[in-house]
């Protein structure tokens, strides 16, 4: 019975190295975050905490001038931010096409690092 327990101990342990090791390839990549006000976020990706929390290194914030669809948008730059995991509702990376299929098989186990909605940008 210990056995089993152990081994499972194991397998999770496993899993999380695999994404911590997934979540590593991104540091300092170009990110797109979107959040529920509307508003999206991009700099460079620079930690994760264990909630989810994303921290975007210069950043610079994109939001709507007016509340009509195609309006313009009105950016500033903000530098050093916390994005709460409650608030994401899309998160884009910059990365080649070989990084995307790694991580679209992230994307397939039930809890992903980034977001449930997590989409990845072709490099060009």
């Amino acid at each position: 019975m210990e056995n089993a327990m152990q081994a499972a101990e194991q397998i999770s342990f496993g899993d999380n190295k695999s994404k911590i090791s997934h979540a590593k390839k991104l540091l300092f990549r170009r990110m797109l975050v979107g959040v529920n006000d509307g508003r999206f976020f991009m700099g460079a990706f620079y930690c994760m905490d264990k909630q989810g929390n994303i921290i975007l290194q210069d950043a610079v914030e994109y939001r709507s001038t007016r509340r009509s669809s195609p309006s313009p948008m009105e950016q500033r730059g903000l530098g050093l931010i916390l994005i709460p995991s409650s608030c994401r509702t899309s998160c884009h990376v910059d990365c080649s096409i070989d990084e995307q299929l790694s991580l679209l098989s992230l994307q397939e186990q039930k809890h992903h690092p980034l977001s449930p909605e997590s989409d990845v940008i072709q490099r060009r």
